[in-house]
């Protein structure tokens, strides 16, 4: 930050404007010592169109902040939603549309790591409720809800508001190969930071505004844009396997081929399992028959088909 000098020799700072913020980015990058990041400000960003297309669908990115990780016992103290339109053909972002930030008093005192990660505390919360009629009407206009981790925000969601479970939902956490995109962490303040961005995490409207900012950026690999690998992914239907009563000593052949360990706790067969598109069912159950069941008992295989609408939702 530049100083001027005042009356008494006294130096203090001075507020840069925009255009001598960039030259003191622009050089501080020259140098190839340095790596400035910008905050993530979606209502400025010059990536979003704004270009109107017909036909245009709505989109929703959503994050949640919960009393706990348990969605049948914990309970969402807070809710951000960032609506969107986009061209679904391209997966072209033409513009932010609306915002929703709600609290909800839990009933019960936070525990101190939430208040300690999410800056929320219980004076905070008191008396608050979320506005069910507005989250409703928002959500119901939309085509797609994507959060980053869905497997945990939906289940705390549809708990809430039931009619969540009718919508289609992705998970840019979920359902973007990072790995081979060569990324070598998964949370949302590590791939807003590899993209140059920052936001103040953990509150859900910002988390929300981050889902957005990676759905306007390529893979870094592939090159691909990252919302259109999404909404590809997301149409895809898919089928998991649970290998019920598989042998042990299978187990190792198991994992290596990508399968997971469920110990049944959440509504699922206790097995390990695995999810694949639907085109590689008939090779994966002639793998199980002749490497794991050698004796017939691939009978106990359980299949169950998956579409946007069930992914990631608390039927499983």
């Amino acid at each position: 930050m530049a100083k001027r000098r005042v009356a008494g020799s006294i130096s203090v700072p001075r507020i840069m404007n925009p255009l001598e913020a960039e030259i003191a980015v622009t050089a501080l990058g020259a140098t190839g010592n340095y790596r400035v990041l910008r905050r993530l400000d979606p209502d400025n960003d010059p990536r979003l169109s704004r270009r109107r297309c017909e036909n245009s669908a709505l989109g929703i990115c959503l994050d949640t902040e919960t009393t706990g990780f348990d969605s049948p016992k914990d309970t969402i103290i807070e809710l951000g939603l960032v609506a969107f339109t986009y061209h679904p053909g391209s997966g072209e972002i033409t513009g932010v549309t609306d915002r929703y930030s709600g609290l909800e008093d839990p009933g019960a005192p936070l525990s101190e790591e939430v208040k300690l990660v999410t800056g929320i505390t219980d004076e905070l919360l008191r008396g608050e409720r979320l506005d069910d009629l507005r989250v409703e009407e928002m959500a119901k206009k939309a085509s797609l809800i994507i959060a980053h981790n869905a497997g945990f925000d939906r289940k705390f969601v549809e708990a809430r508001f039931p009619f969540f479970a009718e919508l289609p939902w992705a998970c840019t956490l979920a359902q973007i190969n990072w790995q081979q995109e060569l990324i070598s962490s998964r949370t949302l303040e590590y791939l807003l930071y590899r993209y140059g961005y920052f936001i103040d995490a953990h509150r859900a409207v910002n988390d929300a505004e981050g889902v957005l900012g990676l759905l306007l950026e390529n893979l870094p690999r592939s090159g691909t844009p990252l919302f259109r690998e999404l909404l590809a992914r997301s149409g895809e239907s898919t089928a998991r396997i649970s290998a019920v009563n598989a042998p042990f000593d299978k187990k190792d052949q198991l994992k290596a081929r990508g399968y997971r360990w469920s110990d049944g706790s959440n509504g699922r067969p206790k097995s390990w399992w695995i999810e694949i598109g639907e085109g590689a069912l008939d090779e994966e159950m002639a793998f199980l028959a002749r490497e794991i069941y050698p004796h017939g008992n691939v009978r106990a295989v359980e299949v169950v088909r998956i579409n946007a609408r069930d992914r990631f939702s608390l039927r499983g």
